[in-house]
């Protein structure tokens, strides 16, 4: 099977997430099998960022469930490193009703890569049902303006060599906790950025679940650098992001046992907490 895209797109994440129903496969069907292409372009450290897997997972079940095209939460097993080539993912339907609960599996050579288990719906309808009703303590993560943010024009060339997932996307943190980049960590546990992709693709709640897993691990900013295997992530995508720049924000409270939680939020740019998520991933050695 070719990797080449598997369908024309105006921008490079749409064509390098795109899926094909394979053989005996329908939209809405019990089950469902699509193939894929996990591309070198998204590899970090030793594999291919489990953020854009997780994208390629929800594309394979927008295209199975057309009328539940936006994910709504989605928990996530790594089982082992994704790598450039052919994959395929294969969708069961659990239920379905105004939300669809889904299983899936993204493999490549017969080999699982992820399980995960999600719910999609349409979350255009659910915010209309419930206009007005909304409560919220979160407040979006204060950083400078995004040309006050260090940026690509500042990333270490040996970092481009390790994670050429940082050409795909333009990313502006917040100088406060941008010392990792040149060995001045600030031993918080905390990251903070500006997102949005290079060729000025919009932000929707499918590339939301990439942008949960987009920034460098944690642990950069404990003096800890170095590729982070995730083990689980958990996403919830709480509404459809508003044109322009994302912000994203996330933090461990415990390292311990050769493992670290990392939480994770993205902001809209309407202020809008548009998605969270939870994973855990091993200590860089």
């Amino acid at each position: 099977m070719s990797t080449e895209p598997l369908a024309a797109s105006t921008h490079e994440f749409d064509r390098q997430t795109a899926v094909r129903p394979l053989p005996g496969t329908a939209p809405d069907a019990p089950a469902g099998r699509y193939a894929a292409a996990l591309t070198g372009g998204w590899s970090v450290g030793g594999g291919v960022n489990g953020g854009f897997q997780l994208g390629v997972v929800g594309a394979a079940v927008r295209a199975h469930l057309p009328a539940h095209s936006d994910p709504v939460s989605i928990s996530a097993h790594y089982l082992s490193a994704g790598t450039d080539g052919p994959a395929e993912v294969e969708v069961d339907l659990e239920r379905v009703g105004r939300l669809a609960t889904v299983r899936a599996r993204l493999m490549q050579g017969g080999a699982t890569r992820i399980a995960a288990i999600g719910t999609f719906g349409d979350l255009a309808a659910a915010h209309e049902a419930a206009a007005g009703d909304e409560r919220l303590t979160a407040t979006p993560p204060d950083l400078p303006a995004p040309e006050r943010c260090p940026g690509p024009e500042h990333t270490p060339p040996q970092m481009l060599e390790i994670a050429p997932m940082m050409e795909r996307f333009e990313m502006r943190f917040d100088p406060a906790c941008a010392g990792f980049a040149v060995g001045a960590p600030s031993g918080q546990g905390r990251l903070s950025a500006w997102f949005r992709f290079r060729d000025g693709r919009e932000p929707d709640t499918l590339s939301l679940l990439t942008a949960l897993d987009v920034l460098p691990p944690v642990t950069f900013d404990l003096g800890r650098p170095g590729w982070a295997p995730t083990l689980s992530l958990t996403a919830h995508v709480r509404r459809r992001p508003a044109p322009g720049w994302l912000r994203i924000t996330q933090a461990t409270r415990h390292l311990a046992g050769g493992m670290f939680e990392e939480d994770c939020e993205v902001w809209d740019a309407d202020d809008h907490l548009v998605a969270q998520a939870r994973q855990l991933a091993l200590v860089p050695r």
